[in-house]
């Protein structure tokens, strides 16, 4: 390969790992064609496929700043650029490897950081981003759901209290004179035994 298309490759590939949220290192021999094609189509647009050169990979990598991807590339690698779901991704790597054992899985790049085939394989484990998203919009509607029942509880709640007070104000009009016994006036009108005495005049 001449000077100016090595480096045009390389540049290819570069530009790949930075439009990437991830990568998974794969080896395809034994794959047909066809399964090839499969498998980009299995991808859709969570992934682009691509057949890269060792030697190539390994200067991009280092050009990019990723570290402990020089001995996963051996024999004929191709690198799957993650530019949708990770997990997805990862998912339909998994898959197309249970059914096609010629592809083997090699390790991945996640956020900079190096992942070997066992890190790749938990990612695939995890739940996807819409599964996640699902189950939190389905917690924040049970969430405002619970709420909208309790506001509209707190009139029914408010009618029922003033109703039981009302009907005791009818019974015993001294709760609303602010007493619990007999009403504040007539309390009002005794005069103490003491103010009485005093008021009396003194006999001879």
């Amino acid at each position: 390969m001449a000077r100016p298309e090595k480096a045009a490759a390389v540049a290819e590939i570069v530009d790949s790992f930075n439009d990437a949220a991830g990568a998974v290192l794969t080896e395809y021999r034994g794959l047909t064609v066809k399964e090839l094609q499969t498998l980009r189509r299995s991808l859709g647009e969570n992934a682009n496929y691509a057949v890269v050169k060792n030697t190539l990979a390994k200067i991009a990598a280092h050009e990019v700043g990723i570290e402990g991807f020089d001995d996963l590339l051996n024999g004929p690698t191709a690198i799957a650029f993650i530019t949708g779901d990770v997990v997805e991704a990862a998912k339909g790597l998994r898959d197309f490897a249970k059914a096609n054992p010629a592809l083997i899985i090699k390790g991945g790049v996640l956020d900079g950081n190096a992942l070997d085939a066992a890190e790749i394989a938990k990612l695939a484990d995890l739940e996807s981003r819409e599964v996640l998203l699902a189950k939190v919009a389905g917690a924040l509607t049970a969430t405002m759901a619970q709420a909208l029942y309790a506001f509209n509880a707190l009139p029914s709640q408010t009618a029922r209290l003033a109703g039981a007070l009302q009907e005791k104000a009818a019974n015993d009009p001294s709760i609303l004179a602010g007493g619990a016994g007999e009403p504040a006036a007539a309390a009002a009108e005794e005069v103490p035994a003491a103010e009485a005495d005093e008021d009396t005049p003194a006999e001879a």
